[in-house]
């Protein structure tokens, strides 16, 4: 049988960014909406939240709707000085990744040079075939079905081969539409139809192996 091409999310997939990465990252790109847009500080959260919301990412709104450089908004709101206090690294991860076989693939919907960062923080970062981020998608982030396209010719891809591993229900819908089969990363009792397998955390997946390949 074929082996499986991974194709794994970064936050909140690989590791848990909600108690210091995402707060910090929501703060950059809520100042960088006062500072380019004129807004107060309470405006300039709600538009974030709404464009993050309509389109998936806060940058998509501000390409839209404002014309915003994509690079000068990504470098500006990523800015992590201490970045290695604020991975919380799973030290069993990468025995994990080495259980798993097949090539692996990282899709994020991050700049590059923050994934590469995550990465090598985490002790994984050369187990990973590319890291396809922000940049590489041409700033179509998930779950636009641009982006997922652009990473399956990238790499001549059958998206019956691939497995994506997601916390985010809506880009797995995506990936299940385009042939791809779907771990969702979460905790909550819901199941959704497009979602092949479920596991509460990323160091599961092994176990799930059999109903994947």
């Amino acid at each position: 049988m074929m082996k499986p091409v991974w194709v794994f999310d970064l936050d909140n997939t690989l590791h848990n960014a909600t108690p210091h990465i995402f707060p910090h990252i929501n703060r950059g790109m809520t100042a960088y909406l006062q500072q380019h847009l004129g807004l107060d500080e309470q405006a300039a959260s709600e538009l974030r939240v709404h464009y993050w919301r309509q389109y998936g990412a806060t940058l998509s709104g501000m390409m839209k709707h404002h014309g915003t450089d994509p690079e000068h908004f990504l470098w500006h709101t990523h800015q992590f000085p201490e970045l290695h206090k604020m991975v919380l690294r799973e030290p069993r991860l990468r025995h994990m990744l080495l259980k798993l076989p097949g090539r692996k693939l990282v899709f994020s919907n991050a700049p590059q040079h923050y994934a590469r960062a995550v990465l090598k923080l985490l002790r994984v970062d050369d187990l990973f075939d590319d890291v396809f981020a922000l940049e590489q998608a041409r700033f179509r982030p998930k779950p636009e079905a641009a982006g997922f396209m652009r990473l399956l010719r990238k790499h001549r891809l059958n998206p019956a081969r691939c497995v994506m591993v997601e916390d985010s229900a809506e880009n797995l819908q995506t990936a299940k539409r385009l042939g791809m089969r779907t771990v969702w990363v979460d905790g909550t009792p819901r199941l959704p139809t497009y979602v092949d397998v479920k596991i509460r955390n990323v160091m599961e997946l092994p176990r799930a192996l059999s109903r994947l390949i």
